[in-house]
């Protein structure tokens, strides 16, 4: 079978391993689809995702859908041909985090495709792969898998959503569209925001927003002028899910959104020290928000998707074959060219 590993920065292999057994407790999957996150092109790009730095090889992926090709013992259910997704969090369930309800929050999280420690937890990024039978979701029949792989990067954007707090008939910006960023304007639509703005530095992905139900976009390549029409008298928007990891996006958010509004972080702000105007937030009573993975909203993100509440459809711009990985991440690169690019079988 192909394996699709990691060694450093830009060595990116296709490897041929011998498909393992499921142990108990456990399934083997083949890959349905694999949708390339921004983790992973960090991991291409630099060999490391903030601090954290590949230091043995590591098989990509997290998003994931597939279909039972084996089971251990003690497995009840999923038979093999079941179509699943893969909710790629393995929490200890034993933790102070774990026993709060707070799941995410795991000391001992294992989560695919991350080398945060060692050895690194394995990705899903190949033909035949191992989960553990908990991880898996059964799938309609009528939900395409390429869709079903995508429920992992919305259950993200969801729960920035939810730590939004209410939505309903408020004036939402999101920063940064990307993937995660048209995500959380489909996740903004879903909790009742009456106006959605998106602000972006390129057009194709704004226009990719649009469709996924952004009331307005805001193309900053002409400058800020638009934005800066968003911060007059005192800042005119009550919550902002901001995805782009721009400390300069984040400075915008804090001058568009109203006193006593929210601003929920989602996009990772580069390492080390950053120059955020407290000051500012805190003579606007502005709540700064983190938003860390998700728990509960993986379900809600399968289930919208099934009962027809969301089509993601125009997130998915390229599938390319497994074998053709490294054209694939190269293309997810290409923010003009691409938006969501997934590996299939």
């Amino acid at each position: 079978m192909i394996s699709c590993v990691i060694h450093a920065a830009r060595d990116l292999r296709l490897e041929r391993r011998e498909p393992r057994e499921p142990g108990p407790g456990q399934v083997r999957l083949r890959l349905a689809a694999g949708g390339i996150c921004g983790s992973d092109l960090h991991y291409y790009k630099s060999g490391a995702v903030g601090d954290i730095r590949v230091r043995e090889p590591l098989v990509l992926g997290h998003e994931m859908a597939g279909i039972v090709d084996a089971r251990g013992d003690g497995v009840e259910g999923l038979a093999p041909g079941t179509r699943v997704a893969v909710n790629p969090s393995r929490p200890c369930h034993a933790c102070r985090y774990c026993h709060a309800g707070q799941h995410h929050h795991c000391e001992r999280m294992l989560f695919n495709g991350s080398a945060m420690y060692m050895p690194h937890t394995q990705g899903l990024f190949e033909e035949l792969t191992i989960v553990e039978a908990h991880q898996c979701r059964p799938v309609a029949d009528h939900l395409p898998m390429t869709l079903a792989a995508m429920a992992e990067p919305f259950a993200v954007t969801l729960h920035a959503v939810n730590r939004a707090g209410p939505l309903l008939g408020r004036t939402v910006l999101v920063t940064g569209a990307g993937p995660i960023g048209c995500l959380a304007v489909a996740a903004s639509r879903l909790a009742g925001a009456s106006r959605i703005i998106t602000s972006d530095l390129l057009p194709e992905p704004l226009a990719i927003a649009r469709q996924l139900g952004s009331d307005e976009v805001i193309d900053l390549s002409s400058g800020v002028g638009e934005l800066d029409k968003l911060a007059e008298g005192k800042g005119s928007v009550d919550a902002v899910i901001e995805c782009s990891g721009s400390v300069k996006a984040l400075e915008s958010a804090i001058g568009a959104t109203r006193p006593q509004g929210v601003i929920v972080q989602v996009g990772a702000l580069p390492g080390g020290p950053q120059p955020i105007p407290v000051g500012r937030i805190m003579a606007k009573e502005i709540e700064l928000r983190g938003s860390f993975r998700f728990d509960p909203e993986f379900d809600t993100a399968l289930d919208l998707m099934t009962a027809g509440r969301v089509d993601l459809r125009p997130l998915l711009s390229h599938s390319l074959p497994l074998a053709d990985a490294e054209k694939a991440f190269d293309l997810a690169l290409d923010r003009q060219r691409a938006m969501k690019v997934q590996l299939v079988a």
